[in-house]
């Protein structure tokens, strides 16, 4: 009887489907050089996405989303919208000077700083009237923080820093 027993347990457990490995989770990026270049294709896109946007058209507020996250993205709405209820309006571009990789904190959090020349750029108000202090600096440098959200890089966080290399 016990020999059956075991004959009808192995008869079974050859039925039973084999279990499906699970996967080992891998880091997003083979290198701190491929994290870096992601930041920096991400942040390109969205300085680009960002020279598309009409600050009378609300709808066009939406491509920004695709590159932001968190505080950063509900910040830059509260911002735009600003823009928007005032009656505001910008020309000309942001150009990216330099980007520069500085840190991979973890998995999911990359830092960078980067060189913008905004020299071509001007934000008037409702009548025309110019916003742009007269003695704003032609270039800013600017400290980022990117975050992986399922596989997927995200501006977190910007702060406008000193940086002397960062000059116009």
């Amino acid at each position: 009887m016990l020999a059956l027993l075991a004959l009808a347990a192995t008869a079974l457990s050859a039925c039973t489907p084999t279990p499906e490995p699970t996967p080992t989770p891998t880091a997003a990026f083979a290198s701190e050089e491929e994290a870096f270049a992601a930041a920096e294709e991400v942040y390109r896109d969205y300085i680009d996405a960002s020279s598309s946007v009409d600050y009378a058209d609300p709808d066009t507020f939406e491509a920004l989303d695709a590159f932001t996250t968190g505080s950063y993205q509900a910040d830059e709405r509260e911002g735009l919208s600003t823009m928007y209820a005032e009656g505001n309006s910008r020309t000309g571009e942001i150009k990216v000077v330099w980007f520069r990789g500085v840190e991979i904190e973890d998995e999911s959090t990359i830092r960078a700083r980067t060189c913008n020349d905004v020299s071509g750029t001007a934000v008037f108000d409702k009548d025309g009237a110019s916003l742009v202090p007269d003695d704003r600096p032609s270039h800013y440098a600017i400290d980022l923080v990117f975050v992986v959200e399922q596989q997927e890089v995200l501006i977190s966080t910007s702060q406008a820093v000193e940086d002397s290399t960062c000059g116009g």
